[in-house]
């Protein structure tokens, strides 16, 4: 299934998008897609529903794919080429850093430049939806908790994560620097997520062209990596690194700035197009 979220912010319906691309209103079934909607029980009362039953939706906006967001969980360094292109070698064990839920936003959302950036960059990635809870799970049955996959923008702000003392998040949080969705994919329609190719382009012309499976450290093992040091959550999010092409890695660097369009996507999973406008 394809779920999404469809609305001015904060006002957003939960929907599903049914075979012929039409949004179906899911008002009437569940209060909004995240928490109990998302757990394998959730999932199953939706996908036993006719959607030719539901009421349309009008197209609109699209909003953050999941709601109610806990933890936004980024792993760093993940493709051994965007490691290299960075000047960091492969990390030996993942590197985990942690993204603020207030950047999260729609993904045709405006991108805000922070004041004082000067070096905003653009990262396409396969995010994980957890389903359920997950704590000391094994890798066998990671996946066994994901609920589905989705598109995530992991923007950052080279000088705020790499030129100030102190962790990235700085660098990873400001506002609207999480756009995610259009769509909340579930697991059952995607064969092999480490197999998803992935794109980005900056004004129509493409810096990143990738794929999920040169990933050094994969889906189910980032899954039971992270509940060893915390349970996850229903509505938590894993976006789980880019491949090379980002604008630090350019040569000469290369950042965006107002009026830059960013475009992007991943197989099967939708794509995303954000103006970029300073913050007021």
């Amino acid at each position: 299934m394809k779920l999404t979220r469809v609305g001015p912010p904060c006002q957003e319906k939960p929907a599903l998008v049914d075979k012929d691309g039409k949004l179906r209103d899911l008002s009437a079934h569940v209060s909004d897609i995240g928490g109990a909607a998302i757990s394998p029980e959730g999932l199953a009362r939706i996908a036993a529903l006719d959607p030719a039953s539901l009421p349309e939706l009008e197209a609109g906006r699209f909003g953050p794919c999941v709601a109610g967001t806990g933890k936004f969980i980024c792993i760093g360094l993940n493709y051994s080429d965007h490691a290299a292109e960075s000047g960091m070698a492969v990390p030996p064990e993942p590197v985990i850093f942690m993204k603020a839920t207030s950047a999260i936003c729609g993904p045709d959302d405006d991108v805000l430049i922070p004041r004082g950036s000067e070096k905003t960059d653009w990262e396409v990635e396969l995010g994980v939806v957890i389903g359920k809870t997950a704590k000391y799970v094994s890798e066998e049955e990671a996946l066994d908790y994901v609920a589905g996959y989705c598109v995530v923008h992991d923007v950052s702000e080279r000088a705020f994560q790499l030129e100030h003392a102190g962790q990235w998040t700085k660098g990873k949080s400001s506002d609207t620097f999480g756009p995610i969705g259009p769509y909340l994919v579930t697991k059952d329609e995607v064969a092999d997520p480490q197999a998803l190719d992935m794109w980005l382009k900056v004004n129509g012309e493409t810096m990143q062209n990738g794929s999920t499976r040169t990933m050094v450290y994969g889906v189910a093992f980032l899954v039971s990596y992270l509940s060893r040091f915390m349970s996850l959550q229903p509505g938590d999010i894993i976006s789980t690194g880019t491949p090379p092409g980002v604008g630090m890695g350019q040569k000469p660097p290369r950042y965006l700035k107002a009026g830059d369009v960013v475009e992007l996507g991943i197989a099967g999973l939708g794509q995303q197009k954000q103006t970029l406008r300073n913050d007021a």
